[in-house]
């Protein structure tokens, strides 16, 4: 929190007051006075304020959304030999003019916001019905995290997400995953995560596999994890993509998680404005290169996948979106400092296990940040009880 915290109640400014054990406030006289209203603590920062910096964190992530999205369906229909885009872009684009020159960045961010617009509007208005369904329900007033959950998830998807589905896997994340704990800042799950694990097990053929990343009819590219798992780190060499290609994000993957150097320039913002936990991301990267080296030195020679380096694990999949945008969430992670460090911890290993040990899951990025908010109070309890044992100790 940013700002000065200042504590307001009814009982006059001029009482020079101290809490008490037992929440009310002693006179320095010795007299008890309660107040009859809750006090308030007020901040700089409220929940407006965290969800605008949110959405310009995001900014460089929904830039490269556009833009790859259009890149990789114009590299898909040079590949082809055509030109020819059925449906109703190729014929938008066409009155247009646009072209599907992959070297134009304006064709490429133009063709691309049509496969991500779409997404986005659809999260949007279905996630902002069910937020304004349980705000008039429950008698309170609408927030505005659901516009950060909606381009959470839409940028989480692969451009060729079926449109009713995407409204689906938003109903589900925020009914089931949020609205039906008490609404935000109750949920311990992240409603955009959910509504995504929702539609891996619900839909795997339209969620997983090599065509649905290019968002082009009739072609598919193979997705560097599958790479890796028929021949090791070589053969992403052989396919012309290096790491530097990878860092930038011009790869297939999902709408907006391809660009590590997007995903940075997010964090940055998070971290000066203090929204996201420094010590959650550190946990995280420490978590991945421990346990990617790890599997380097004792997987030798056995399985590629094993063999693949920390720094090909780090710009790979949605790992620094998940990172930066999903591990940071302050209301499913943990609270304690000390917790944070393990939470993150957690996260980072979970996610080379599960990218090294489950093939149905390559990334595992999503499936490891959920597996760290179900643990996330398990962590922060045992955090608490650690220093009220040792404090316990102390004054024995």
């Amino acid at each position: 929190m940013n700002g000065r915290p200042e504590i307001h109640g009814n009982l006059g400014s001029k009482l020079r007051m101290r809490r008490h054990q037992t929440g009310s406030f002693r006179h320095r006289s010795g007299a008890v006075a309660v107040t009859s209203a809750a006090p308030h603590v007020r901040d700089s920062m409220n929940l407006r304020g965290i969800m605008t910096r949110m959405l310009v964190a995001l900014g460089p992530c929904l830039f490269m959304a556009f833009y790859n999205s259009g890149y990789q369906a114009n590299v898909a229909l040079a590949k082809l030999g055509t030109t020819d885009l059925p449906g109703w872009r190729g014929a938008l684009l066409g009155a247009l003019r646009i072209g599907f020159e992959p070297s134009n960045i304006g064709a490429c961010v133009v063709h691309g916001a049509l496969y991500v617009l779409p997404i986005l509007f659809v999260a949007l208005i279905t996630g902002g019905l069910w937020e304004s369904l349980f705000a008039v329900v429950r008698k309170r007033p609408q927030i505005e995290g659901v516009v950060v959950t909606a381009v959470l998830f839409t940028l989480i998807l692969p451009p060729a997400a079926p449109l009713w589905q995407v409204a689906l896997g938003i109903s589900f994340g925020i009914v089931i995953g949020k609205e039906i704990f008490g609404g935000t800042g109750k949920n311990f799950l992240n409603p955009a995560l959910t509504s995504l694990v929702f539609l891996h097990f619900a839909y795997p053929s339209e969620m997983a596999g090599d065509p649905i990343w290019s968002g082009v009819a009739g072609y598919s590219g193979t997705t560097i994890f599958n790479m890796v798992a028929a021949g090791g780190v070589d053969v992403i060499g052989h396919a012309g993509i290096g790491w530097w290609q990878s860092f930038l994000g011009r790869i297939q993957g999902a709408l907006g998680v391809t660009s590590t150097l997007a995903c940075l320039l997010g964090a940055a913002v998070l971290l000066y404005t203090r929204v996201a936990s420094w010590r959650v991301m550190a946990g995280v990267m420490i978590g991945l290169v421990a346990t990617a080296s790890l599997c380097n030195w004792a997987g030798a020679g056995a399985a590629p996948i094993l063999s693949l380096p920390w720094y090909w694990h780090f710009t790979l999949g949605s790992f620094a979106f998940g990172m930066v945008f999903m591990a940071t969430d302050p209301v499913t992670g943990a609270a304690t400092d000390a917790g944070r460090w393990v939470y993150g911890l957690l996260i980072g290993f979970m996610v080379v296990l599960v990218r090294v040990a489950n093939p149905v899951h390559p990334d595992g990025v999503m499936l490891a940040i959920l597996l760290g908010n179900v643990f996330a109070p398990l962590i922060d309890y045992g955090v608490i009880w650690a220093n009220t044992r040792r404090r316990a100790l102390r004054g024995a």
